[in-house]
């Protein structure tokens, strides 16, 4: 399967739908984020987190532009590039030693900014508003890409 789309009636399907992705990536996976302001990116790598454990709070990484989590022994990346003025800024932060393909999850928000730097992403999630609701919008762009939406619910 290359293509999913969910209807997320509220906050909770969108966090539902975090979790559900937890338990298909358990073998990592590059993951971009794509929606407007306020469409629901945080609040579905919230729903991620909290499934494999963070009980903390999950704020969007603007101005650090990544937040490092370990989490049921899976090293896991949530990068936020919205304020990136220039992708080679990028360069200068290390950012290939993230995607180091050893089983980590990246999850990044705003994944344009970072165009010609980030390396291909197996997952590209669009939300979109459906007022009141949202949708995503799934599509696979690599082969582990096709295996999360094969085994996603």
């Amino acid at each position: 399967m290359n293509e999913k789309n969910i209807f997320l009636a509220d906050e909770k399907a969108t966090l539902n739908l975090g979790s559900e992705l937890s338990a298909v990536c358990a073998s990592g996976a590059i993951i971009y984020l794509h929606g407007d302001l306020g469409a629901g990116k945080t609040t579905l790598v919230r729903g991620i987190l909290q499934a494999l454990g963070h009980s903390g709070p999950v704020k969007s990484p603007t101005y650090t532009l990544v937040e490092p989590y370990e989490l049921a022994g899976q090293p896991i990346y949530h990068f936020d590039l919205y304020r990136l003025a220039d992708p080679e800024e990028l360069e200068y932060m290390g950012i290939r030693d993230y995607f180091s393909d050893c089983g980590e999850l990246c999850l990044v928000e705003w994944p344009a900014c970072g165009q010609g730097i980030l390396p291909a992403a197996d997952l590209d999630i669009y939300l979109d508003y459906q007022l009141p609701a949202r949708s995503a919008r799934l599509l696979a762009r690599s082969e582990k890409g096709r295996a999360i939406l094969d085994r996603l619910g």
